[in-house]
C-alpha cells in the first residue's frame, strides 16, 4: 500500500526523548527546520489514555518553539480539523490503541489525503509506526484490537522505533530485536528500518533521508542487515 509522492513531507522520530535530555530536546532543531513558517500544529494524542495531560505537555514544549498546538481530542469535528491543519504531530504511546482510535474515527483516509496534498506530518514512536504500511513491527503489547493492522502507508517500508542492538554478554534469553524483525521478514516482503533512539527519518520532494546521530539498521528479505548512518535511503529501498 505505497502512497508516497513528491508532495509528502514527513519527519518520523524514533522517540520523543533520548537519555539525558528533555522532551523533544534532541530533535528541536530538525523540527523547527521541518515546520518552517507553519504557525500551528494539530496534535493527535490517542496513543495515551491521558489525552489532556499529553496535549498539555506538547503545548508547553511547542510554545517554547513558537508554535500553537490544537489537540484533536478537543475538536468538535475531528475530520474538519484534520482537513484544515497545516501540520500534524502524532505522538507516541501504544500503537494498537492509536490505530484503533484512528480507525474508529475514520481518520486514516483523511490524513492520507491531507499528506498527499502537502500537510506536514510529524510522528514520534507509535506516531512514526502508523506512517508505515502496517503496524506489524511495533514493539507494543496489543492492549486494544484494531480492525486490521493496516496503517497510513505514507512510506514504503516498515518502522521499528527504539531499536535496540544485541548487548554482548547479556543474560537475557528472549528474542533479540533483530530476531523479531527477521521473523517478520519470514512472513512479509516489506523492508524494515530499525530506528535507534535519537534517529529520525525526513522525507521531502520524494527523497527519504536518515538524520540524527544514532543511526539505524535496514532489514530486507534474503539480505544481510545493513548498518546506516546519516544518509539518503533512496538507493536502498
Amino acid at each position: 500500500m505505497q502512497r508516497s509522492t513528491n508532495a509528502h513531507r514527513l519527519l518520523l522520530l524514533s522517540s520523543s526523548t533520548t537519555y539525558g535530555s528533555g522532551y523533544l530536546d534532541y530533535a528541536e532543531t530538525e523540527i523547527r527546520d521541518f515546520l518552517g513558517s507553519v504557525s500551528s500544529v494539530l496534535f493527535v494524542p490517542f496513543a495515551l489514555q491521558d489525552r489532556d495531560g499529553y496535549a498539555g505537555q506538547l503545548r508547553e514544549r511547542f510554545a517554547r518553539m513558537g508554535y500553537v498546538v490544537d489537540s484533536l481530542h478537543d475538536a468538535a469535528d475531528a475530520t474538519q480539523s484534520v482537513r484544515g491543519a497545516e501540520a500534524m504531530f502524532i505522538g507516541g504511546g501504544n500503537t494498537f490503541r492509536l490505530l484503533k482510535s484512528l480507525q474508529e474515527m475514520r481518520l486514516l483516509p483523511v490524513i492520507r489525503e491531507r499528506v498527499e496534498n502537502g500537510m506536514r506530518y510529524l510522528g514520534s514512536s507509535a506516531g512514526s509506526v502508523v506512517a508505515a504500511p502496517t503496524i506489524r513491527t511495533t514493539n507494543d503489547m496489543p492492549i486494544a484490537e484494531p480492525t486490521s493492522f493496516e496503517a497510513l502507508g505514507l512510506v514504503r517500508f516498515q518502522i521499528n522505533p527504539h531499536y535496540l542492538d544485541t548487548s554482548p554478554g547479556s543474560a537475557h534469553m528472549g528474542e533479540t530485536r533483530e530476531e523479531r524483525i527477521l521473523q517478520f521478514l519470514e512472513e512479509n516482503e516489506t523492508p524494515v528500518i530499525g530506528l535507534r533512539e535519537g534517529a529520525m527519518l525526513r522525507m521531502e520532494r520524494g527523497c527519504c533521508v536518515l538524520c540524527g546521530s544514532a543511526g539505524a539498521r535496514l532489514f530486507r528479505k534474503g539480505i544481510r542487515p545493513v548498518e546506516l548512518q546519516a544518509c539518503s535511503l533512496e538507493n536502498l529501498l
